[in-house]
């Protein structure tokens, strides 16, 4: 007799996991930080992640295929191609934030850039400079991707 497939009941328990669970689990799929997302997009990553554990991920091959098919559906668009290379960009309305010396540092990502106190920027990179005064890589600064992994 065969065991039943745990998976679908650990993706349904998402659904009804503690924000700080779901955080918990996040550290140990990912073994980063969690980042500072709504909880339906934590909740969406980590039955991802659970399922590519367990399953297996994508292919390169088929990564590689995906891109491809994407290079023909943009016709070679820039701006089109920068919005796919972007996709682990924070959804439009998602607020950053980030505690610097003391102070909460919100920053609200916008359809093309990030708005800081009231002001547009086109980069992270460029808040976090301001911020902090020196430079910094915005992506690091907020917690989006670990600089001690390869992108």
């Amino acid at each position: 007799m065969t065991k039943p497939d745990p998976i679908p009941a650990r993706l349904a328990a998402l659904k009804t996991t503690s924000t700080p669970d779901l955080k918990a689990q996040w550290r140990d799929l990912f073994e980063t930080e969690p980042p500072p997302f709504n909880r339906r997009y934590l909740e969406s990553r980590l039955a991802y992640r659970i399922q590519e554990l367990a399953y297996g991920g994508l292919k390169p091959e088929t990564i590689k295929r995906l891109e491809a098919l994407g290079e023909q559906l943009d016709g070679g668009n820039i701006t089109t191609r920068r919005i796919r290379a972007d996709r682990d960009r924070p959804i439009t309305g998602t607020r950053l934030i980030r505690e610097w010396q003391g102070a909460e540092q919100v920053v609200t990502v916008l359809q093309n850039g990030f708005e800081w106190q009231g002001r547009p920027y086109q980069s992270l990179s460029a808040i976090a400079r301001a911020i902090t005064g020196t430079r910094w890589n915005g992506w690091v600064f907020f917690g989006l991707k670990n600089h001690r992994r390869a992108a």
